[in-house]
């Protein structure tokens, strides 16, 4: 038996990656608003 033990990490993630990431939820989380107010979608930033 092997001494020794291998882990499987998940590679870590940019800082830019999970910025993008942010930003994602924040516009997918105002568009569920305005769909929900019956407002138009608002295309672009």
């Amino acid at each position: 038996m092997s001494k020794t033990a291998s882990v499987a990490l998940a590679p870590s993630t940019s800082l830019f990656a999970r910025f993008m990431a942010a930003v994602d939820r924040f516009l997918m989380a105002s568009a569920e608003i305005s769909n929900h107010n019956g407002d138009q979608p608002r295309f672009g930033l």
